[in-house]
């Protein structure tokens, strides 16, 4: 007896004492990360350094995979102070999948939206857009209000750049319903901000102006947040300046220069000494607009504000005259060169990144999958061998259910790998899509802009309708999803999309099926051929009604849409290259497809795709 209580006292003292060792662990880790993130704030490279090595000897004591993953994450932060952004790319990238594996839905958000942030800055907009679209799956479910308000207010960014003005507005006004229930006060005036830039942009200004004075209203703003203060009235001096309203625009200026100069914010500074510099500019004040073009150019340089660099160079090579002009705008052309060409390298190489960390992470799941169906192997072998025992019982039956087990087998095989291969053709199509909107609509911008210097005005307005074409088309090739808005939902969209009082869209059967056991290859498929039929219906068809039908019934699903078009002569007409894409469709599937229709009498389009096998 006195020996148990001796091993349970011990046991005890054990237990407490790792205890006490994690409890010690925890706070030590939680305090390095602290250390390191103002680290990464206040820029202080050594420090940073310091953190992610201890997290690293911290990892390798104990083999904890969420210190792995922040110890990728300050890497990254690292390299994102050193301005070596693919390299920060791809530590992003390691981070989120550790996270991934830790099913750390909010860390893996928050690096997508990291990696969002990296794209937006190379002018890798569509890659933005697509990582913070992921983000979102990741963040929504969870309600991480924080970072969920910085996804959309990025998406209302990029939206903007990408001159899709209604959307970035949309996306603006749900970050502001997110602030409002995480009440982060300078979230909402970078929000605010970023709404009245999006009309200063488009030279409303009038717009702007209420959204920066309600942003500069905004509770104790100088003294809490300086640096929103001085973006807030930068903008606003700079739409009055637009509206030729220049009483008091100098002097918010020098005001903004002031708080900027407190803070040390020489990025900025850049920015704010351009803006003085149009200002005397405008006044015809030769030698104060280059005093403040010389001082932009030496902030910019320093933080490698590109934009505001390439600004400084081409103030200067107006303001100055002989060689010095001559050498500014050399300066200006080889700079803005080198930058285009850096852009496209970096965005090579965030595709590059991301390609090999996604064929990593198929390689492991094919790894995973593999490994299944060894599994599945042994445990067939051991089934079989118990049907060995049996064979002289069972005779016949026990042969006929091995032979039925082959065929089911090699019949749902044969289905997953046609299902493999409609995926591997929209992720073919994606791919395409994005070279399309980055190498295609890239060069043509860049020729746009030669066109337009070179005056050649005309030629450069029929080469931008060439350009809005290739988004177009980037956008139509971009794969249809159904993680974030569910078929029904997209089913709906797309009928809102076309229905008109003169082309009246019925549909039948859409919320009687329970379509989260149908797989997304096959409501993909079902979404675009209702797309392209009501395309033929409206475009070719001429027609005024047009009518939906889903149904499921013995594990095949069927689709049917009828209209009352002006038909067509099934034996003389040939499938064009919508309906041609559709048939490749089905077959991939399994499926069927078949178009009846008379001249006169409208068409009518079956589909049919086995649910499995």
């Amino acid at each position: 007896m006195r020996f148990l209580f001796l091993l349970l006292l011990i046991s005890t003292v054990t237990f407490s004492q790792k205890e006490k060792d994690s409890v010690l662990y925890s706070k030590q880790k939680k305090r390095i990360i602290d250390i390191g993130v103002n680290a990464f704030y206040s820029k202080d490279t050594f420090i940073l350094k310091k953190s992610t090595k201890q997290l690293l000897n911290f990892y390798n004591r104990r083999k904890d995979s969420t210190t792995l993953a922040k110890y990728y994450h300050f890497k990254a932060l690292y390299q994102k102070i050193v301005y070596t952004n693919d390299s920060a790319f791809y530590y992003y990238h390691q981070s989120k999948n550790v996270s991934k594996l830790l099913k750390d839905s909010i860390a893996v958000g928050g690096r997508l939206l990291s990696i969002a942030n990296l794209q937006r800055e190379a002018k890798d907009f569509l890659g933005s857009e697509i990582s913070s679209v992921e983000a979102l799956e990741y963040l929504e479910p969870t309600k991480a209000y924080e970072f969920l308000e910085y996804v959309y207010n990025n998406l209302g960014i990029v939206s903007d750049e990408l001159n899709q003005k209604n959307e970035a507005i949309k996306y603006y006004n749900r970050a502001l319903e997110i602030n409002k229930i995480n009440k982060n006060e300078k979230g909402y005036l970078f929000i605010v901000n970023n709404l009245g830039f999006l009309y200063q942009k488009r030279t409303q200004h009038k717009k702007a102006i209420k959204y920066f004075k309600k942003g500069l209203t905004f509770d104790s703003i100088k003294i809490k947040y300086p640096a929103q203060y001085a973006l807030l009235l930068e903008n606003l001096a700079y739409s009055n300046f637009s509206l030729e309203k220049n009483k008091s625009v100098l002097k918010q200026y020098q005001e903004v220069l002031e708080i900027r100069d407190s803070l040390k914010d020489y990025s900025e500074l850049s920015t704010t000494h351009i803006n003085i510099c149009l200002y005397y500019k405008e006044k015809k004040n030769v030698k104060q607009a280059r005093f403040h073009a010389e001082k932009a150019l030496t902030y910019a340089k320093q933080t490698h504000n590109n934009k505001r660099w390439l600004d400084a160079l081409e103030e200067l090579s107006q303001l100055s005259t002989g060689k010095k002009a001559i050498k500014y705008l050399e300066e200006h052309i080889d700079l803005n060169d080198s930058l285009i060409q850096k852009e496209r390298t970096q965005k090579n190489q965030f595709a590059k990144i991301r390609y090999e960390t996604t064929k990593k992470e198929e390689e492991n799941s094919f790894l995973k999958i593999e490994n299944d169906k060894k599994q599945d192997e042994i445990v067939r072998h051991k089934q079989q061998k118990v049907i060995g025992w049996l064979v002289a019982v069972a005779g016949f039956l026990s042969l006929g259910l091995s032979i039925l087990f082959f065929v089911l087998r090699r019949r749902k095989l044969l289905y997953q790998a046609q299902l493999q291969k409609a995926q591997a053709r929209e992720q073919e199509r994606k791919q395409i899509a994005k070279s399309l909107h980055d190498e295609v609509a890239g060069d043509l911008r860049l020729l746009h802009r030669k066109l337009e210097k070179s005056q050649l005005f005309e030629e450069a307005q029929k080469l931008d309708a060439v350009k809005e074409n290739v988004r177009q088309l980037s956008h139509q090739l971009s794969s249809v999803s159904f993680k974030k808005v569910g078929f029904k939902d997209q089913i709906i969209n797309l009928i809102s999309d076309y229905f008109e009082l003169t082309f009246k869209i019925t549909v039948k059967g859409l919320h009687e099926q329970d379509w989260s056991q149908v797989n997304s290859a096959i409501k993909r498929l079902l979404y675009l051929s209702i797309r392209e039929s009501i395309q033929n219906s409206k475009k070719h068809a001429k027609a005024t009604k047009f009518t939906i039908a889903f149904s499921i019934h013995k594990k095949n699903v069927f689709l049917d849409v009828t209209d009352n078009g002006i038909g067509f002569d099934t034996s003389v007409s040939k499938k064009g290259i919508g309906l041609h894409n559709l048939q490749e469709r089905v077959e991939e599937l399994n499926g069927t497809l078949s178009i009846t229709s008379t001249v006169g009498a409208g068409t009518e389009t079956h589909i049919q795709i086995p649910l499995n096998v």
